[in-house]
């Protein structure tokens, strides 16, 4: 098994979270479901392409090499190490967000304050675990630039969505 299409799930995932916080507070509206999700779509557009930057350094590292097998068996190995720490953090993720959606108001807001807004702040820190979990899990420097490079993408889809669609939102 291959830890390639969880991995990319949870890329694409992350993205068009990103791109809904991108726009999040940016809007007085109170019905702004499809701001909200066209939102959502630009950092899924964004995030899909700057996932493109490791999917190639991958594919470049696997022709490239004269073991393929052994490239192979090492970028599973860190793969597998990344998601671990990524896959606790999502399973953080989605707790906050059923908690959000499912409980009164009160203690939903209660679940946004003290559940998505600290977890939002640690996706750097989550995002480093998971390199340190690829290079220890066996994946050695290929693992480590690969998870560098998925990792630097997948911060880089809010200030990107930011930037290109709602930078001037809040200037006067």
């Amino acid at each position: 098994m291959t830890p390639a299409v969880p991995l990319v799930l949870l890329g694409l995932v992350d993205a068009a979270f990103s791109g809904f916080r991108a726009y999040a507070g940016r809007d007085a509206r109170i019905r702004k479901r499809r701001a909200t999700a066209r939102a959502s779509l630009r950092g899924l557009a964004t995030g899909a392409g700057l996932l493109l930057a490791p999917a190639l350094a991958a594919a470049l590292l696997l022709l490239a090499t004269p073991d393929r097998s052994g490239m192979y068996d090492s970028l599973a190995a860190g793969g597998f190490g990344y998601l671990l720490p990524l896959a606790l953090y999502a399973t953080a993720v989605l707790l906050s967000l059923a908690a959000y959606f499912l409980l009164p108001f009160r203690a939903s807001t209660l679940a946004m304050v003290i559940g998505l807004g600290p977890l939002t702040l640690l996706r750097p820190v989550v995002i480093a675990a998971a390199c340190l979990g690829a290079l220890l899990n066996g994946g050695g420097w290929p693992a480590l630039l690969i998870g560098t490079l998925a990792g630097a993408a997948a911060l880089a889809v809010e200030p990107a969505v930011h930037r290109r669609w709602y930078g001037d939102v809040l200037r006067p």
